[in-house]
């Protein structure tokens, strides 16, 4: 093990380009499609380390995104011209995971991140001061602070913004002029930064959670926008989140329980049929809860399961470990949720034969 690679094993959680280093590099020694100015890959390239692949020598790219190959294609392609991407959906479609992956493989790395919340200040977009710096100089280069969007302009690199409907609507708008003309004026300075080739710009957001700031017109007309949606087979979304529960249970060194595809399946088929607000088969209409009960939550549930079952049961993922996180991720309101839980297992769980332990493991912990 190289001297890297034993200190990215001590990270709980590495940057895309940290631990996909080696598919990121074999992908660029192996195309030899043209590359936009400051790219690493070419968007062929892009996509593939995307959506995975193998190599002419073999090499396999593992897949990070599931879904339409249509979608990516168009978020890399907007990426390649003058319009910045945004990514929409609602929590737990992969928005920050694409968004991530998509910046690792442009510029090779994936931390030039501006993180939305209702107190996002306008200096983490533009940029702010070294007030030390500033009271014994005064407004110079040397007291300036570059924001993440700053340091993406001068280097040709792709910056991200993530829950760009969080951040207030007045901060929003000082993406306008980065966005349209492609320059960042530092009046105080008496100059500018004008923005390298290469350089663009990946925000997320969502309109389903409470304290959302809906875009102007005007900072709207510079994005394209690629709406990732949920899951629409229930094999892929089985196949994201076991793939996903395998790596975190590694990063988390978790100690290693049989397969626990059956379960998994279980979760999923909960989350599907009551966010759908219909069984599978199409036969029983369901009461929706007013979560979202996504891709990730599913991953989330079945992670501590893993962790309830290696520390406290007998090795073995079963519905007692799984009861308890669907019934958390179902219960956002404790009354009007409550209803819509305890109804469908009366009439969906408790009428499958083969889910008899997982009803009796439910109604424990539902009470």
């Amino acid at each position: 093990m190289t001297e890297i690679a034993a200190a990215q094993a001590d990270l709980l959680r590495p940057h895309a380009e940290q631990a996909y280093a080696d598919e990121l590099a074999a992908l660029a020694a192996h195309d030899t499609r043209p590359r936009p100015p400051s790219w690493k890959l070419s968007p062929w390239a892009v996509v593939t380390y995307l959506l995975g692949g193998e190599l002419d020598d073999g090499t396999v790219i593992t897949p990070k995104y599931v879904g339409p190959r249509r979608l990516i294609e168009v978020a890399v392609a907007t990426l390649a011209t003058d319009r910045a991407l945004l990514l929409l959906g609602v929590p737990g479609t992969a928005k920050t995971w694409v968004s991530e992956h998509l910046s690792a493989a442009v510029s090779g790395e994936s931390t030039l991140l501006v993180q939305g919340t209702s107190g996002t200040p306008e200096e983490a977009i533009r940029y702010g001061w070294n007030y030390a710096r500033l009271l014994a100089e005064g407004p110079t280069a040397g007291a300036l602070v570059p924001s993440p969007v700053m340091t993406a302009m001068q280097g040709g690199r792709i910056a991200r913004v993530e829950e760009l409907t969080r951040i207030p609507a007045d901060v929003q708008d000082a993406l306008i002029t980065v966005l349209s003309e492609k320059t960042l004026p530092i009046p105080e300075l008496g100059t500018e930064v004008q923005a390298a080739k290469g350089f663009n710009l990946i925000a997320t957001a969502n309109d389903r959670d409470r304290g959302v700031n809906e875009l102007s017109s005007a900072l709207r007309r510079r994005f394209n926008t690629v709406v990732l949606p949920l899951p629409a087979d229930e094999e892929d979304e089985v196949a994201i989140v076991a793939r996903r529960v395998e790596q975190l249970g590694s990063s988390l060194e978790l100690p290693e329980i049989p397969a626990t595809v059956d379960e998994i399946r279980r979760v999923v088929t909960v989350f599907r049929e009551l966010r759908s607000g219909v069984t599978g088969d199409g036969r029983t209409k369901l009461k929706s809860p007013s979560g979202t009960l996504s891709t990730a939550e599913a991953i989330s549930v079945v992670t501590n399961g893993l962790a309830l079952a290696a520390h406290f049961g007998d090795g073995v993922l079963r519905p007692s470990d799984v009861a308890a996180g669907i019934l958390g991720s179902v219960l956002k309101d404790p009354v009007a949720d409550k209803v819509v839980w305890i109804e469908y297992l009366e009439a969906v769980v408790r009428e499958r034969e083969d889910w008899a332990d997982f009803y009796r493991a439910c109604r424990e912990v539902t009470g």
